[in-house]
């Protein structure tokens, strides 16, 4: 039968392939075709995710007869409140959960314990994560330095953005010469000094072109 799947990722440096791949392998096994996909990139702390959102109103029209997912954890991390309503939503409107990694089956006899469990399994592991990725923040803030990705440009690279500026050169030249994306050279005149991103400095005296005849 044709049948609907929904993967989500947290961050959007990530993918979903790999639960695509599983996703449709377990699909073929059952003799089934995901004929649908829901995909998000959105942390699953809240419900109210765009994608969610139209599976679940997909699913109240009658649209959505059998859905996999490659965890129950990618519908909701947010607690067992919210993933039985969820579930029970998709059930009451005839819709049949399958998920690929779980290892169990949601129609069994002990499925709402079951359910019970990984829904606080998952809300304990989310806030396992935010608690490493505070504690992380302090012990570089501590050590002084800089919380985020590493800046893709070397120190030459960026001292090569800010002289170009400096020169008079567009935004748009910059990033073609240095063949660096507009928009991490907004960044680098930022971070740099008011002279190298074309701006006055704070206090500046204005001065303008005295006009003819003056």
């Amino acid at each position: 039968m044709d049948a609907t799947a929904y993967v989500r990722v947290s961050s959007r440096s990530q993918d979903a392939a790999m639960q695509r791949h599983a996703v449709e392998r377990a699909a073929s096994a059952r003799g089934d075709r995901v004929a649908a996909w829901y995909s998000e990139k959105r942390s699953a702390k809240r419900t109210d995710r765009p994608e969610l959102a139209r599976l679940r109103a997909d699913a109240r029209a009658g649209l959505v007869r059998r859905l996999y997912v490659y965890r129950l954890d990618r519908l909701c991390r947010s607690g067992i409140r919210d993933m039985f309503e969820v579930v029970e939503e998709l059930r009451a409107h005839g819709c049949e959960l399958v998920t690929v990694a779980d290892g169990f089956d949601l129609n069994g006899p002990a499925a709402e314990v079951v359910l019970a469990v990984m829904a606080w399994a998952a809300k304990m592991e989310r806030l396992a994560i935010n608690e490493r990725i505070s504690d992380a923040r302090e012990r570089l803030a501590a050590e002084g330095k800089a919380w985020g990705r590493p800046s893709r440009l070397t120190p030459k690279e960026r001292a090569r953005i800010a002289a170009l500026a400096a020169a008079g050169h567009s935004q748009r030249q910059i990033a073609q010469r240095t063949r660096t994306p507009r928009t991490t050279v907004q960044a680098v005149l930022r971070a740099a000094s008011p002279a190298a991103s074309g701006r006055p400095a704070p206090g500046a005296e204005l001065r303008y072109p005295t006009p003819p005849g003056r």
